[in-house]
């Protein structure tokens, strides 16, 4: 993909969204054999779709069996998901992982401000046991970009974490603290404080080490520990390049490189997006320009709700579908 493509990508606008997904769709047809093998057994014609709904979207399941790449390249990392001795893993190629730090740094600045002026923690001790982990990845690059002194990641050093969190509590500093969450709420069984100047951001999954709760109970208790008005959530996963973030209520919103659109469960090849004031369910697919390098069209194994202003809430897994690390049941 021509460099200066990155350029269009993160400068697209909503007006601009459509004709650039299509001019992507019509690149990765060309450049991506998975992708192209997969329109052609649809029976679709790449020159007849001439709106965001009707690109087919490729099921996520695809990164497990297949090396979904655009283009000729050797990968300058591998990111591979979470999982247990029984599953599959999945499998993102990444040609460039430059671009994968401007997305997630633009997309946290978006709705978070710079990091620099935060002190970031990260309480991720599943994926901190694991090298191929992109969320690991994403929250070590802002750890440094962060450069406070007690920016960094606690494996399962509740207490050290604990008095951490409460001197940053007495400076009044700013802090995002960024945990799967069985994690946290391990710390919010041994350690439950106030924090009023601490963000409490989960991004899902028990694995294993708990039993599934719905997203609602989860917030409760930790909102009740540590005495605070909401949890913050971060929609990422293995297969794309960009996060959405939720802050509170479990309502997520978007950069504008990246959007969500709503498929029937029974016929996967409709495709909705949200008509005037009301809100639509379906199984959740994801554009994500940034996925440029492999492809921009996925088809999660997420329910969901999606908004007329492009927000969406996460429902649940589909029936079927493996119970990904990073996912938390919310129905």
């Amino acid at each position: 993909m021509p460099e200066q493509w990155n350029h269009k990508i993160f400068n697209v606008d909503k007006q601009g969204f459509e004709a650039l997904s299509l001019e992507i769709f019509r690149y990765q047809y060309g450049a991506n054999p998975v992708y192209k093998n997969y329109v052609d057994a649809l029976a679709v014609n790449p020159a007849s779709v001439g709106e965001i709904e009707q690109i087919p979207f490729l099921p996520i399941r695809f990164f497990k069996s297949h090396a979904v790449m655009s283009g000729d390249f050797e990968p300058e990392a591998v990111f591979e998901s979470s999982g247990t001795t029984t599953t599959v893993n999945s499998r993102h190629y990444i040609n460039d992982a430059s671009l994968y730090k401007e997305s997630f740094t633009r997309g946290f600045e978006l709705f978070y401000g710079v990091a620099k002026e935060l002190c970031i923690i990260g309480l991720l001790p599943s994926y901190l046991e694991r090298s191929s982990s992109s969320l690991v990845y994403m929250v070590n690059e802002l750890v440094e970009q962060s450069n406070h002194p007690q920016s960094g990641f606690y494996l399962n050093e509740h207490e050290k974490l604990a008095a951490a969190l409460q001197q940053l509590e007495s400076q009044r500093q700013p802090t995002l603290l960024i945990g799967v969450t069985f994690a946290l709420l391990d710390l919010a069984e041994k350690f439950s404080m106030p924090l009023r100047y601490i963000t409490l951001m989960e991004t899902g999954g028990m694995k294993g080490k708990r039993k599934e709760m719905i997203r609602a109970e989860v917030h409760d208790v930790l909102k009740h520990a540590f005495h605070v008005p909401v949890i913050h959530s971060e929609y990422g996963m293995t297969e794309l390049l960009s996060q959405a973030y939720s802050k509170g209520n479990g309502i997520f919103n978007n950069p504008p490189w990246m959007k969500v659109l709503m498929r029937d469960e029974e016929d996967p090849l409709y495709v909705r997006n949200c008509p005037g004031d009301k809100h639509i369910t379906g199984a959740i697919n994801v554009i994500d320009l940034v996925n440029i390098h492999s492809c921009s069209f996925i088809a999660t194994d997420d329910a969901g709700r999606l908004f007329a202003d492009g927000s969406f809430e996460v429902l649940g897994r589909l029936d079927n579908s493996d119970l990904r690390g990073c996912s938390l049941l919310t129905l």
